[in-house]
């Protein structure tokens, strides 16, 4: 039996890459999933496929429920949430995966930049409200909760720019999705401070440089770049290897705050090592969600 059988585990950003490969696995391990996509139709298709490889669901099929929701809105992670809430007391490990790189500056329905709205607020504003279920749960072998935050080496190139978050004076696309990993980090090890005393622990990732198809949909550099290199990329299968680590392996069951790249912890840039930034940010988020209720 895994760590992680009959376990509830809540996996944003399932329907593809890593995501996918994540579901999977934790499915052939007899976890209990809660799968958030964006597009219904792959969502119901991994399910699918989760529920093939049988588990701990009824007749003998994995127990895989899917939760459509544009992670971009912070009406809809709102939304999303209340609906996982609805059906779970408990969450035993919270994995927020979901991301976006846009080469065009575009704005979601709050005004927000839409890459640093889903790589950052929707991983801050979806843990902050499930957080209480997460609390209850018990974890990969009962030895307490975890909630994992897929980040990247990406974040070396990025910097946090407080009067300019958005992207409104300069924009790069590449610069603001490394700069939204950078928030990734710098939001989990505050969290990590928030969650000392309880039994839950939280920790960063970078999955490698993966060939999911993440970035295909852009037009100009970074779709092209995307395509050309996917042949010489990780596959995703590898590329969800740390993710899995985090979420299930007992070695970690006690560790927190940290950043790991090929199941170690590794130091991240000074910057995301610089906890007067973290808690700035941590504070800007807040105020940045609270517009958006």
């Amino acid at each position: 039996m895994s760590t992680v059988t009959g376990k509830r585990i809540v996996v944003t950003g399932a329907s593809r890459g890593i995501g996918r490969e994540t579901a999977l696995a934790l499915g052939r391990m007899g976890a209990r999933l809660s799968l958030v996509v964006r597009d219904k139709e792959r969502g119901s298709a991994v399910a699918e496929e989760v529920r093939a490889l049988g588990g701990s669901g009824s007749e003998g099929k994995a127990d895989v429920e899917v939760f459509v929701a544009d992670l971009s809105s912070l009406a809809d992670v709102r939304r999303v949430a209340s609906e996982i809430l609805a059906k779970h007391d408990a969450i035993d490990v919270l994995v927020n995966n979901a991301g976006a790189i846009l080469t065009d500056r575009q704005v979601t329905k709050d005004g927000y930049e839409a890459t640093f709205a889903t790589n950052h607020l929707a991983y801050f504003l979806l843990t902050k409200l499930l957080l209480d279920a997460v609390k209850k749960g018990s974890g990969p072998g009962d030895a307490g909760p975890r909630i994992v935050n897929v980040a990247s080496d990406a974040h070396h190139r990025g910097s946090l720019a407080f009067d300019d978050l958005m992207g409104e004076k300069r924009y790069v696309g590449w610069r603001q999705y490394s700069t939204s990993k950078l928030a990734n980090i710098l939001f989990t090890s505050e969290l990590a401070k928030t969650l000392e005393g309880t039994n839950v622990t939280t920790n960063s990732l970078h999955p490698g440089v993966i060939a999911s198809g993440f970035g295909h949909n852009n037009s100009g550099l970074v779709g092209f770049l995307a395509k050309v290199a996917a042949p010489f990329l990780m596959s995703s299968e590898d590329g969800a290897k740390t993710t899995l680590f985090l979420a299930t392996d007992p070695s970690v069951a006690k560790v927190s705050g940290k950043y790991f790249a090929k199941s170690r912890a590794q130091k991240p840039s000074r910057e995301a090592r610089d906890a007067s930034v973290a808690k700035r940010l941590w504070d800007v988020s807040e105020e940045l969600v609270a517009r958006g209720a």
